[in-house]
């Protein structure tokens, strides 16, 4: 890790001090034994390990069909389309997310509805989805030429790795008719249950009509760039992986090994959305230490809770007894009330003091894009607005030590009680 010098007055001595990342992906040497393996193979795009990488994903969140793809943004575009999404569609997402969620709905001509987070867990609040549906149900029983015409859908997304309440999400779903499509982006591996004593569910294995992940460089499991869409449904599991490949009904490996016939047919107009073998080897072995990987992350997220308990100018992320976090992230909010600072001076400090850190997420209503074409104001959404001006994501993952650790809440302490008001 690299070392820089503190800056201190002359004549004082000086210590190295360790530059903290944000994130640091966990890879070992199983990882790049099976890339070397895939690149000596000469097969290096979709074929045995993606497989591999499909069937054991599927596995472990207890899915009956799994598609790896290149990013969760291809994942969340499959389903969707899979579905039936048409121009002019609505679909309930929520404000407090990155641009993904919504923007596929673009890709199709469709409309995303925002949605308020929840203040304490920054997930979607439910109550606020009812509310906007309520509100799109009495303009166009006024006006039929309100776009859009139908709200078809809800997209939740899991905020840091903290499930939402499943069951109120299909309970909202189910009374008005729609298809629910997780962003879990961040989180695996997660897990749900109502209430104590009840089983658990593992995100994307059932908990949507299609759920949606993510492994990109800096999430909880891996392969550089991918992702992965899960469902029940054969049907949509059928479109979805039809889709991901230009339309053709075989791919590459079906066409090209064993000695198969290299002839295909285009059924649909499709996407460049497969993932590679060489990037499914990595996932392979990333999968098998995921909960170990989980766990690790789980103990420095306590060690956090544990050493900032006390500090009242900074307000941790919650838990809940009846959810496996996946501790995808770590974020503050800070009482500005408290300081005498605002949350983008605390970052610089943060950042000036070698601790690195990011924000999750600048919510899309505070976008120029969402801003100026549907003209949203922050009051709009007042929750998200008070909530985005104080967050603050600091370092976490599996491979964090515990000089590292220190480091941070020492620094956090520090700049708590230097700028207290």
């Amino acid at each position: 890790m690299a070392e820089r010098q503190t800056v201190v007055a002359e004549g004082e001595a000086t210590t190295p001090r360790r530059e903290v990342p944000f994130f640091q992906p966990d890879l070992g040497e199983a990882e790049i034994t099976e890339v070397v393996a895939v690149l000596r193979s000469g097969w290096l795009t979709t074929g045995p390990r993606v497989k591999q990488f499909e069937r054991d994903f599927a596995d472990a969140v207890q899915a009956p069909h799994a598609l790896a793809v290149n990013s969760a943004t291809a994942a969340l575009h499959l389903a969707i389309e899979a579905l039936g999404i048409q121009p002019g569609d609505g679909v309930l997402v929520p404000t407090m997310t990155f641009a993904a969620t919504a923007e596929v709905l673009h890709y199709m001509g469709a409309h995303p509805l925002l949605v308020d987070c929840d203040p304490v867990t920054l997930n979607m609040d439910l109550a606020d989805a009812e509310k906007a549906i309520e509100k799109h149900a009495q303009r166009t029983r006024s006006d039929r030429s309100v776009r859009p015409s139908r709200i078809v859908g809800i997209m939740p997304v899991h905020v840091g790795g903290l499930m939402m309440d499943v069951a109120a999400v299909r309970a909202l779903a189910e009374r008005h008719g729609l298809w629910v499509v997780e962003d879990a982006a961040h989180a695996f591996p997660a897990a749900w249950r109502q209430h104590a004593g009840a089983s658990w569910q593992y995100c994307g294995g059932g908990t949507g009509t299609v759920s949606a992940f993510s492994f990109y460089a800096n999430k909880t499991i891996t392969t550089g760039e991918g992702g992965m869409a899960t469902t029940a449904d054969p049907a949509l599991a059928d479109r979805m992986r039809l889709m991901s490949l230009h339309g053709l009904t075989r791919d590459a490996w079906d066409r090209y090994s064993g000695g198969k016939s290299w002839d295909y047919r285009i059924v649909a107009p499709g996407y460049k959305y497969n993932l590679t073998d060489v990037a499914a080897a990595i996932g392979i072995h990333q999968l098998r230490r995921a909960e170990q990987m989980r766990q690790a992350r789980e103990k420095r997220a306590l060690a956090y809770l544990d050493a900032l308990g006390d500090v009242s100018a900074v307000e941790l992320p919650p838990t809940d007894a009846d959810r496996i976090h996946a501790w995808h992230l770590f974020p503050l909010k800070l009482r500005l009330n408290e300081l005498s600072i605002d949350r983008n001076r605390f970052i610089t400090e943060l950042r000036d003091a070698g601790v690195g850190c990011s924000v999750h997420w600048r919510p899309l209503h505070a976008h120029p894009y969402y801003h100026e074409r549907f003209a949203i104001a922050p009051s709009d959404f007042p929750v998200a607005t008070a909530q985005f001006e104080r967050l603050v994501s600091i370092p976490l993952s599996s491979t964090m030590n515990d000089g590292d650790l220190d480091q941070v809440v020492d620094v956090i302490r520090n700049l708590t009680k230097r700028f207290r008001r």
